[in-house]
């Protein structure tokens, strides 16, 4: 069990690097996982956790998640099963491993597996915190199913084969210039697109008189995706410059 150092790893808000992060914990020993999940879900981000293998991948097939945080030793399954499957399943979100070994070969096992970075037990909870922002911060993004031609991101999911999004298991009714706009933003995600350029390749205009459209789009888009629309976490506004997704 590691040690617990109080309220003093709560890190401010504004140093949050994704505040509403998902995180699921794949963990078998009670005790540990009420410390981990109070801690986390006090540092702002979700959790849902689960103690053992079969659990894990079932979970992370229906939700959205922004990072693993995965204990090596687990009954039956172990958690580097649980990595090696996550990966040939084409999941690419952030993988932390929790480890009791001190062996170097178990450390390397599981970053070929395809694990991010590991903390071995008993571990400090603010080094434990800081790799988790700093995984987040750097990550290699959320969800992504790229053999299923399915990208997912915070609620939604984007099904690019069939032309279908959906929130939290539900169909949202797009128009097909909102999926034409959200499939862009995709595509091009963490780049700043200026509104010339999406009215270029989404609407085919070559025109600044039609900049007004995008922004309509844009808000309408916001109202079906966004957890907050007046406080968007995906579709943000670059001032002067365009708009930026970071899905």
């Amino acid at each position: 069990m590691m040690p617990d150092t109080g309220t003093q790893g709560r890190a401010p808000d504004e140093e949050r690097a994704i505040p509403a992060a998902r995180i699921l914990l794949v963990e078998d020993e009670p005790s540990l996982v009420l410390t981990l999940r109070d801690r986390l879900v006090a540092n702002g981000y979700h959790v849902e956790s689960c103690g053992d293998g079969q659990s894990a991948l079932a979970l992370a097939n229906r939700k959205p998640f922004d990072l693993v945080i995965l204990d090596v030793m687990l009954p039956g399954m172990d958690g580097l099963d649980v990595c090696r499957e996550l990966r040939r399943r084409g999941m690419e979100l952030p993988i932390l491993m929790l480890t009791a070994r001190s062996q170097v070969v178990d450390k390397v096992v599981g970053l070929k597996l395809g694990a991010d970075d590991y903390v071995t037990k008993p571990f400090e909870m603010m080094e434990l915190l800081a790799r988790v922002e700093a995984m987040l911060r750097r990550g290699r993004g959320p969800l992504l199913l790229t053999g299923e031609g399915v990208f997912c991101f915070g609620d939604i999911r984007v099904d690019f084969k069939r032309a279908e999004v959906c929130r939290n298991g539900e169909v949202i009714a797009l128009s097909a210039m909102e999926y034409r706009l959200l499939r862009h933003f995709v595509e091009n995600r963490g780049a700043v697109i200026s509104r010339d350029k999406l009215l270029d390749h989404v609407w085919g205009y070559d025109a600044t008189a039609f900049s007004r459209t995008v922004d309509v789009h844009v808000a309408s888009l916001r109202q079906k995706i966004e957890p907050s629309p007046q406080h968007p976490r995906f579709i943000i506004t670059v001032h002067r410059l365009g708009y930026r997704f970071d899905g």
